[in-house]
Formats: C-alpha cells, structure tokens, sequence
C-alpha cells in the first residue's frame, strides 16, 4: 500500500476516510487468505530465535517489502526468530495485527490515523491526521492502544503520496501543480491501488480538492512499473505513486505538486501488537532504525530495487551493515 508514497510514498491518507461498510465487505471474503506469504506461500524466514518468533507484515509495495527486511533483520540480529508475510493491503493487515496474526508492520502515521479513525468513527469522522508529526502520532496512539496496538516512535523518514504524469502531458497543458491540472479541464484515468475510489487522499480527494475529472481507475497498484508503464503509453493519464519512488525518470514521468495539502505527513514507523511484540526489547531493536533512516535513504533503498532489480532483503542487508546497526 503501497502509501505511497508514496507518496512521498507517502505518507498517504488525508482528511476523512474508509466507509465501515465498504471495509467489512473488504474483510468478509478473505478468510484464510488474509495471510499471504511473499513469495506464494513460503514468506522471508529469520530462522528460530532465543526470545521467541514474530512475524513481520508487509504490504504489496517495494519500500514496505524493504522496511519489512530492515524490520525482519533487524529483530533477528536482537536474538528473534522472523517471518516475513505479504498481506494485499492495510484493510488486511490491520485486523491481522490486532488479531495477533502478524506481530510488527511497518506503518506511516497519518495514513493509519485515519484508517483506524473510519473504523472507529465513520466515513464522515473529522479528521486526526495533521500536517503536524507530532500531533498525528498522539491521534494515532488514542485509536490504536483501545485496539491493542501499540505505536512506537516515528522518525525522520517521511513517504507521502504523490501523483505524476508524464513530461510531455505536463509540457503541453502547463501542468505543475494538481490545481493546474484541475483547471486543465482533461478527463484523467487514474492507474492507482484497488482502493482509491474509498481513499480519501486519492479519487475523492482530488475530484473534491482539485476538481480533477477522474473517468475511472485503473488498478494497477501503487507506484508499481504496470501502473507507471501505463501513464507512459497513454493508456492511463496520472498515476498514484509517491515522493520517495526512484524510478519516475524512467518512465518519463513528473510529480505535480500537491499544493493544496491534501497529503498529510507520513513519517514512518512501526506498529506492533502490543501482547505479542510490546516489550522494550523489540521497540530498541527496530528504534535503531528509526533514528537514522532518512527520506532520502528511502528513495536510495527504492531505486536499488526498483531500478536495479535488487532483492529487497539484500538492499536491507548491505544498509543495516553500512549503518553499523547490526550485531550491537
């Protein structure tokens, strides 16, 4: 979920959020598959651990595969065994955090602020998320320990969504901003993830916010080359992604400026289920990251993988190492 992202890959959802209704339905049909490994069915293992095993979630996008690593490792260097399991997206894994089906994932502040803040309040809720890291943190902490979470510190590393088109579209409409493109007038097909059509940070958001025409979208994921690749042959006109992707260039492809602030700031961090995974232990063991992993650490971690097409743990594995921050 890739958000974003995001995105900055970030940092993802802004104002209101999910209908219950359309998140129950979501919810009722996976069943046994809420749980997917990601690697059809065998999952990252860390092998068995002194101090228990934990199982690491991770979204379907290429910087949650990577924190997912950096997590997984990270928590094996300090003595756990880990798994790492792939769920489709946040109205998956959540429930499986709160379940104790999955211990720690990694998570971007304000997106999950108000994704518990629909759960809780309705579609409609006012929002909890802010510009203001801080204070979107405390929001995040109040909606998430009556749910047995607990919300360890955030860092400096921040992913927000991002929306990009291609040059030549930008050029020809004089597009810099996502109010150019709303004033644009152009029917937009929006290559984005599944859920785009309920988030507010992403269709109603910019229908609403910018007045963009969305004709329909296309689901092709977050960020993801299909949904890139997309925008770039015409086929789609804009597509989700987030302001930590690396390899944008490569598709001839420009972010335009969300100078509205529909997109709240995503800092990252870990979430954990507080019974299974709460104990000091954990949250010194995954805060070492935390401390030093910057925005542009992230963008670097993307590129490795998305542009070089190396494996994300071998990514997390080299800048654990580069840091010093294995085997302390």
């Amino acid at each position: 979920m890739s958000r974003t992202p995001r995105i900055t890959r970030g940092t993802r959802a802004a104002g209101a959020a999910l209908a219950v209704a359309a998140l129950t339905a979501g919810l009722a049909g996976c069943g046994g598959e809420s749980l997917e490994s990601k690697e059809g069915g065998s999952g990252s293992e860390g092998g068995g651990g002194k101090k228990g095993s934990l199982v690491v979630g991770s979204a379907g996008f290429t910087e949650s595969a990577l924190l997912a690593e950096l997590y997984s490792q990270l928590l094996s260097d300090a003595g756990y065994g880990t798994t790492i399991k792939t769920l489709k997206n946040r109205e998956l894994y959540e429930p499986a955090l709160e379940k104790g089906q999955i211990d720690v994932v990694p998570e971007y502040a304000a997106t999950l602020a108000e994704f518990l803040n629909a759960k809780k309040n309705g579609p409609k809720a006012k929002p909890v998320a802010s510009s203001d890291v801080d204070r979107t943190v405390e929001a995040l902490k109040k909606l998430a320990a009556p749910k047995g979470l607990k919300v360890l510190p955030a860092g400096e590393a921040v992913d927000q969504n991002a929306f990009a088109v291609t040059e030549e579209f930008a050029r020809k409409h004089h597009l810099k901003t996502l109010s150019d493109l709303g004033k644009s007038k152009q029917k937009i097909k929006l290559a984005a993830g599944d859920e785009c059509d309920l988030r507010p940070f992403c269709r109603p958001g910019l229908e609403k916010t910018y007045g963009i025409d969305i004709t329909g979208v296309d689901p092709k994921g977050v960020g993801t080359p299909p949904a890139k690749q997309a925008v770039k042959d015409g086929t789609d006109q804009l597509v989700l992604t987030t302001t930590t992707d690396a390899t944008l260039e490569d598709f001839g492809l420009v972010l335009l400026e969300d100078d509205k602030g529909l997109q709240n700031a995503d800092n990252v961090l870990p979430v954990v289920n507080a019974d299974d995974a709460g104990d000091k232990e954990i949250e010194a063991a995954l805060g070492k990251l935390t401390k030093v992993l910057t925005t542009e650490d992230l963008i670097e971690l993307n590129r490795k993988v998305d542009a070089e097409r190396q494996k994300p743990a071998d990514v997390a594995g080299e800048y654990l190492e580069s840091k010093g921050l294995l085997g302390k």
